[in-house]
């Protein structure tokens, strides 16, 4: 099972709407709301998380996401609500399932 780290710009209670395909936790849950991005991706690591997602777009650019053993998912959108995002959740599992192992960097457009 994929275990998925949903970062704090994305609805808590998204964790609950995956399929029993992913395992998902919050920066909230595991106490994190406090890290920087670069001490944030250290931990994600430690723990053998397979992905962050992100509605941060910034993020790939800012950090050297090739020394990390973790997967982003930026999540593509106009609007990052919890009642938008949970409308959008089989086409997220989809992609990621769908997303050749070595792609470091996933995007999901979901402004469509």
């Amino acid at each position: 099972m994929k275990i998925i780290l949903l970062d704090e710009n994305l609805p808590n209670p998204l964790k609950n709407d995956f399929s029993d395909r992913f395992e998902v936790v919050t920066v909230h849950d595991k106490g994190w709301q406090s890290k920087e991005n670069g001490e944030l991706l250290r931990a994600i690591d430690e723990e053998d998380i397979d992905f962050l997602m992100t509605a941060d777009r910034n993020l790939e650019y800012q950090q050297n996401l090739h020394k990390y053993k973790l997967r982003l998912v930026v999540i593509v959108t106009y609007d990052n609500r919890y009642k938008t995002l949970k409308s959008k959740i089989l086409q997220i599992e989809e992609e990621l399932l769908k997303a050749p192992e070595v792609d470091k960097i996933i995007r999901i457009d979901l402004r469509s």
